[in-house]
């Protein structure tokens, strides 16, 4: 596939990343922020989702990442839990623009529904100071499935997850060292998407809640896997690293420990459970 025009690919193939995770709950939490995370590459940060609200710009502040530094984002899909602190991004993204505090453009990625969405709801709820720099240095640029995008220098491509809810998109992105990145978005993996996460070197995988609460947390019901599953999945897919994200709340305390190694019944390879604001390196 072509990159889509205007893309650079800058990296150094010897520089590291780091994965910043922001939030780590799925849409109903109180004890954490709904799941986002961002992968720092340099001096600049590829946002993937916002969360449900403002609490995108603490988690941001608390990580140390200025707004300045991103200039692409990624909406997986339109649920609550995901678009609204992306509508507040843009907003104080706008504001900075309209301050002489942000330089470049700032583009948003996402399937054509998700963004069609967004660019709605955003003109609905933002002033004209703020929507008057979409089309020019605010981009909403939509991807099909399979197409290939660039953020932050590094190379990606965009594919969708075969959802049973809202319309979702993944993505598979190339780090700078040659490792593969891959966001399964927050509901469980379909096979049809096995050749972009097949042998990844980092998987993103939701875990609901552990299979032993399966009963108390209805993870099946509401399309959604446990760590047990994650762990499975990560073995047959042969991956490097597993990341398990998108959980519930009330078992924060132990949820490192207890997720880690349920999915450690299947899976031999490292598995990480973040909390909020955890910084791994890539």
């Amino acid at each position: 596939m072509v990159l889509n025009p205007g893309v650079v690919l800058w990296y150094d193939r010897g520089m590291k990343c780091s994965l910043i995770v922001l939030g780590t709950g799925n849409a109903a939490v109180t004890r954490c922020y709904n799941t986002c995370f961002a992968v720092q590459n340099g001096s600049r940060y590829f946002l993937t989702d916002g969360g449900g609200g403002n609490g995108i710009l603490a988690r941001l502040q608390q990580a140390g990442i200025p707004l300045s530094g991103i200039h692409e984002i990624f909406l997986t899909h339109t649920h609550t839990d995901h678009i609204f602190g992306v509508v507040w991004v843009v907003r104080m993204i706008a504001q900075s623009m309209n301050a002489g505090k942000y330089e470049g453009v700032l583009t948003v990625y996402g399937h054509s529904e998700g963004l069609a969405a967004l660019e709605q709801i955003c003109r609905a709820t933002l002033p004209g100071k703020v929507t008057a720099h979409f089309g020019r240095d605010i981009l909403f640029a939509p991807l099909t499935d399979g197409e290939s995008f660039a953020v932050a220098g590094m190379p990606g491509t965009a594919f969708d997850i075969g959802s049973t809810k809202a319309r979702q998109f993944g993505y598979r992105l190339e780090l700078p060292d040659g490792k593969s990145f891959v966001c399964l978005g927050d509901e469980p993996y379909n096979e049809k998407n096995e050749s972009v996460a097949r042998k990844a070197d980092w998987l993103l995988c939701e875990a609901f809640c552990l299979y032993e609460d399966a009963a108390r947390f209805k993870p099946y019901e509401k399309h959604h896997s446990t760590a047990l599953d994650a762990g499975r999945l990560a073995a047959e897919l042969e991956v490097e690293n597993l990341l398990l994200y998108h959980t519930e709340d009330e078992t924060l305390s132990t949820r490192r420990v207890s997720y880690a190694a349920e999915a450690a019944k299947h899976f031999a390879g490292p598995v990480f459970v973040p909390d909020d604001g955890e910084r791994i390196d890539l």
